[in-house]
């Protein structure tokens, strides 16, 4: 479950879209079945903000290939030659586009029957993900709040097409954050899901502890952003103190407090 702590520490962020729990699910969630018309996987996340509504989905609710990378279906032979992305013109020949779905991630197949989604507000279950849809400056207190305690690096992987490949299977799979940018990918742009430029950051159940921590110790922000005096003169001190470290090791410390 989330704790109650996660929930208004996301809640400080002041998102303009809400962050969208989410849980791969081989028995039926006891929310209700999504009964309005079929969409493409990438659009759910977008409807469970919009309309702030606990639902679920299966395979029959998905006219894309999120299905394909959450295991609910096995890779459509034509599709993976990769002719659909060639004909879209993301590829130079098939074969380029094939080579994607050699490399896709896709969860164990056949294990996930349901999608659950919920806002993070009203999430009463334990989530394999957290996906957040922000602009600056809460995507940099985000992705920050995902290596402050780790040190891990960030890392983007995706594609031009399957982009729900990278940010639904790829981060339960490999515990890592990814993160995307609204604008480069075919599905999400096509279907309008999203302006142009925002971040799309997925945070794997692997990872959510350390996060939540994250948010509640780290600055939001940062010592060298901070106008006010008694923030400066604390810089100011640590940077003196970094010189004086630096000669006592015959060195110098390079950095400028602008």
């Amino acid at each position: 479950m989330l704790s109650e702590n996660l929930k208004n520490l996301i809640k400080k962020l002041e998102l303009k879209y809400d962050a969208v729990a989410i849980k791969f699910c081989l028995e039926k969630p006891e929310c209700e079945h999504f009964s309005e018309k079929k969409q493409a996987f990438c659009t759910y996340v977008n409807y469970a903000q919009k309309t702030g509504r606990k639902f679920y989905i299966t395979k029959d609710d998905d006219e894309c290939y999120g299905k394909l990378v959450t295991g609910m279906i096995d890779k459509p032979p034509v599709t993976a030659s990769g002719q659909a992305g060639y004909d879209f013109g993301c590829y130079a020949t098939p074969g380029a586009c094939r080579n994607l779905y050699q490399k896709l991630p896709v969860i164990e197949p056949h294990t996930v029957n349901f999608v659950e989604f919920a806002s993070v507000e009203i999430c009463d279950f334990a989530p394999d993900l957290i996906v957040f849809v922000a602009d600056l400056p809460a995507a940099d207190i985000i992705m920050r709040a995902t290596s402050w305690i780790s040190g891990d690096l960030w890392e983007s992987k995706s594609s031009p097409v399957l982009s729900c490949a990278w940010m639904y299977a790829y981060p339960v799979i490999s515990g890592k954050v990814n993160h995307i940018t609204t604008g480069f990918y075919h599905g999400l742009k096509r279907r309008k899901v999203y302006p142009e430029g925002l971040r799309m950051i997925s945070v794997p159940y692997q990872k959510l502890p350390e996060f939540e921590k994250a948010l509640g110790e780290m600055d939001w922000t940062l010592i060298a952003f901070r106008t006010d005096d008694e923030s400066q003169k604390d810089l100011e001190r640590r940077m003196a103190h970094w010189q004086e470290l630096a000669a006592a090791y015959g060195g110098t410390v390079d950095l400028k407090k602008e």
